[in-house]
């Protein structure tokens, strides 16, 4: 019998993108990817690749319909930031479900999505978007420093800077205006947006048709970057805070749009309450749904292709555990020689999975993004407390070697 086709509009290289695939097969879908170019992917979960143009809306309507064979088109999705609209606007084309292209375009940009928010009333630092480094020196000095500089678009804390004084955001905000194309070699807009600096942890809350699975504690590297470097699941919350969170995600995806499928809201934990950072309209990344699942037993990638295919999957909780992820960081460019303490990291006791992703000879580059994650380690306990105790202790135990640049004098 000739299953039902989900196609994916290109995919996320790293993390849980490669295991969309055996979720589609998991609910009797054949999973097929559509890409630009095939070899960027390591790997792709054994689905069928068909080589397109994924720029265009258009090239990827044609190629859903001509997968022929007597096959049906369920659902097009990505689990990629920058292919959301493209792959909601095929979607949309083909009569299939998807949210709103319109409202993924206000979301993807933090300008338009911030103001969208605020006339909604749901709380967020203050901000501008500012064209030029004039424009941010004017914003930043009536905001009050230290502010967020960060591009308008993007993902995974790219280009995202605490700037202490006008010396620091007119040097960022000038290399930021500068870019034309992003690392996808793709034209970006040249603005910025220019925002409070909210104090407080920092919280995800993993959102499935509108509604708040779980809410994850991150760890962030020293400022002024914004390096994710660990999380935890579920975030060890006071119920009054952990119902504040959820709320505040919720009023949020509901004045955005996206009512369906995943999304990934960040927010911080202010002397006031939540303050809403970001709405991500995508899963999250940093391997949190895998986070989820080995806490809670709840799949969100399951969750994600079952709603953009039509397909009944309710993401329900079988287990109350933790969960916790601690990645290895280069903390300078060079040449990796080796990493050791792999085997030292898989023998503490809760550890699952450690993973590394450079090989020895790979030229690091530390550019203060998620790009400077080199491996993790995840860890299960009984509580959220004893999976990140066990996978702290894992990440301890890993050490890279590394043949570090030195800077040639002028």
């Amino acid at each position: 019998m000739t299953r039902d086709v989900f196609a994916l509009v290109e995919s996320n290289t790293t993390g849980t993108g490669r295991l969309f695939p055996a979720a589609a097969r998991a609910l009797g879908l054949h999973p097929v990817l559509l890409s630009a170019d095939p070899s960027r992917y390591a790997s792709v979960g054994g689905a069928e690749v068909v080589r397109t143009d994924t720029d265009s809306v258009e090239a990827v309507v044609d190629a859903c319909r001509r997968l022929g064979s007597g096959r049906r088109v369920a659902g097009v999705a990505t689990s990629s930031d920058y292919y959301v609209e493209t792959a909601a606007a095929a979607a949309t084309a083909l009569g299939l479900p998807a949210n709103s292209p319109a409202a993924l375009a206000a979301v993807r940009d933090k300008g338009a999505q911030r103001a969208e928010l605020a006339a909604a009333g749901v709380r967020v630092p203050r901000f501008t978007v500012a064209e030029t480094v004039e424009e941010v020196l004017a914003a930043a000095g009536e905001t009050g420093y230290p502010v967020v500089i960060k591009p308008v678009t993007g993902s995974g804390s790219l280009g995202v800077l605490l700037c202490a004084d006008p010396a620091e955001a007119a040097g960022h905000a000038r290399a930021l205006l500068a870019r034309a194309f992003d690392e996808r070699g793709r034209p970006v807009p040249r603005r910025v947006t220019v925002e409070e600096f909210v104090s407080g942890p920092e919280y995800s809350a993993e959102v499935l048709d509108g509604t708040v699975v779980g809410i994850t504690a991150k760890h962030l590297g020293a400022p002024p970057l914004f390096v994710e470097i660990g999380h935890d699941f579920p975030a060890p919350l006071a119920s009054g805070d952990r119902e504040a969170v959820t709320e505040t995600a919720e009023a949020a995806v509901g004045a955005l749009g996206i009512t369906l499928g995943p999304a990934h809201v960040e927010l911080r934990l202010g002397p006031g309450g939540p303050v809403l950072i970001e709405v991500n309209p995508r899963l999250a990344g940093g391997w949190i749904p895998r986070l989820v699942r080995e806490a809670t037993g709840a799949d969100l990638i399951l969750g994600t292709v079952a709603a953009f295919s039509g397909r009944p999957a309710p993401v329900a909780a079988t287990a109350a555990r933790g969960a916790a992820i601690r990645f290895v960081v280069a903390g300078d460019s060079g040449r990796l020689r080796g990493i050791d303490g792999v085997a030292g990291a898989c023998a503490v006791p809760g550890v699952v999975d450690v993973e590394t992703y450079r090989k020895p000879g790979a030229e690091i580059v530390v550019a203060g993004d998620f790009r400077d994650r080199i491996g993790h380690v995840l860890a299960r306990g009984a509580s959220t407390a004893e999976a990140a105790a066990a996978a702290d202790e894992g990440a301890r135990r890993i050490r890279l070697s590394l043949a570090v640049r030195q800077e040639v004098p002028a």
